[in-house]
């Protein structure tokens, strides 16, 4: 049941029975670590889908570009949808492990089972195959709201401080970043060093037990996290998505998130298609991710301390016109040596791991402020929709993406070597960077009217 609080003791109290606040202190580092682990479930989940699944379609299945944008895209639009609902469920969970951490296995185990059978396709016909992958990345991708949301609602009822909640998503983007790069950069191996559909069997195996590690680590590491049962807002989940959109702060951050998300799922998507269309080679796609990918190891932490020094608006800000200007530099792949490419990939990997800290970070500064003015703790709501609104950003990238290759004519085939004509090699090289670079920098007109910072949320 809903308890009305007000001011400084909303933002303390909210989410803890007990009335003890959440600590505004550092974090035992156990805690940092255990629950930076789930990253290695939303890692994985939230690149293979996006670097392996379109090529999957229209490489070995023979399914046109365009209808594999829609199988790609509607199990994440439906997620849209279920996110805000897992929150609001999240919020009302009643267990003596708290509201969130049951969740893990709840939705974790289903995600790792159902992740496997999305390219363990039997034989049949075209239809039939379509039909499978769609209706099991659909249960996947249910299966994922239900473990991402409570699991990204965690860190606002972890801490009370500004700075802590840098740190603890400092630690969730490093293993974020090693997962995506271990995943991204050993997918497409696995795949070419098996061949054919069974490659993608194989990688499908292995990835599902890669987020299952994830999902494991996850629930035992935070056992002794400081987290209590969440005391959801009043009214209906329908009332409180209302108040939600009202949080000005809040919706314009997430609209930067989501656009920014829309253009590297873009890039995503295009990896094995410049790799194997443009540059010539297959063993491309890993280099060109772990470029992308890469730089986010070393600079994460470095991201982490200029936020502290600048203000994280602004370090988003240097992140993201980075991430900007990479992109747009690999417009030359069709022209340059790989090597240049490569170089532009990796300066986008130097802005893209800024634009994974720095948002992190704001969200639960967000939630805070809202419960502090509102006396009501809505942190599952927010992250509901925040999940929402990623997921529809990653989707809408490769399905986007599929589009630009489809008004690019290109051929889909069922595994054999198809010669592209030169205006698909154009939609592949326009997809994977200008169409990327202009969509960061549109969302800065959104975040250029964010206006958090310390002050206002530790006040």
């Amino acid at each position: 049941m809903a308890r009305d609080l007000s001011g400084d003791l909303a933002v303390h109290l909210a989410g803890h029975p007990t009335g003890a606040p959440p600590a505004p202190g550092p974090l035992p580092q156990g805690v940092r670590i255990g629950y930076g682990s789930g990253s290695v479930a939303t890692g994985a989940f939230g690149t293979v889908p996006g670097l392996m699944l379109l090529p999957f379609l229209t490489d070995s299945l023979g399914i046109t570009a365009l209808l594999a944008g829609v199988i790609v895209f509607l199990p994440k639009a439906w997620d849209v949808v279920l996110n805000p609902v897992a929150g609001r469920i999240s919020d009302r969970t009643v267990d003596p492990r708290g509201p969130r951490r049951p969740w893990l296995l709840r939705g974790g185990l289903p995600l790792a089972a159902t992740f496997a059978l999305i390219f363990a396709v039997p034989s049949m016909a075209t239809g039939l195959e379509a039909a499978w992958v769609l209706a099991c990345f659909l249960a996947c991708a249910s299966a994922y709201a239900f473990f991402q949301v409570p699991y990204v609602a965690m860190p606002a009822e972890l801490t009370s401080s500004y700075d802590e909640r840098t740190r603890l998503m400092t630690w969730r983007v490093v293993i974020l970043a090693s997962t995506i790069l271990v995943a991204g950069g050993t997918a497409p191996l696995i795949r070419d060093a098996v061949g054919g559909r069974d490659g993608y069997r194989v990688m499908g195996v292995v990835m599902a037990l890669v987020i299952l590690v994830g999902v494991l680590a996850s629930y035992a590491g935070t056992r002794r996290a400081p987290v209590a049962a969440a005391q959801p807002g009043a009214g209906t989940l329908r009332d409180q998505l209302r108040i939600v959109a009202t949080a000005r702060d809040f919706r314009l951050l997430l609209t930067t998130f989501v656009v920014q998300a829309l253009a590297t799922g873009a890039m995503l998507a295009g990896v094995d298609y410049l790799a194997g269309d443009v540059l010539d080679s297959t063993a491309a796609s890993t280099v060109l991710f772990l470029c992308f990918v890469g730089p986010a190891l070393l600079l994460t932490p470095v991201w982490s301390a200029v936020g502290q020094r600048v203000g994280k608006k602004r370090g988003y800000v240097a992140s993201s016109l980075l991430l900007a200007l990479g992109a747009a530099g690999s417009v030359v792949a069709d022209s340059a040596p790989a090597a240049a490419v490569y170089a532009a990939v990796a300066l986008a990997g130097v802005g893209y791991a800024g634009c994974q800290v720095f948002p992190m970070a704001m969200l639960p500064d967000a939630a805070a402020v809202d419960a502090r003015r509102t006396g009501s703790n809505r942190v599952g709501v927010y992250t509901g929709v925040w999940t929402a609104g990623e997921t529809l950003g990653l989707a809408l990238g490769p399905a986007v993406f599929a589009l630009v290759l489809a008004v690019g004519d290109y051929q889909s085939s069922t595994g054999g070597a198809v010669s592209q004509p030169g205006s698909a090699v154009t939609a592949i090289v326009l997809g994977f960077s200008l169409l990327p670079a202009l969509l960061v920098l549109v969302s800065l007109g959104w975040l250029a009217r964010y206006t958090l910072d310390a002050t206002e949320v530790d006040a």
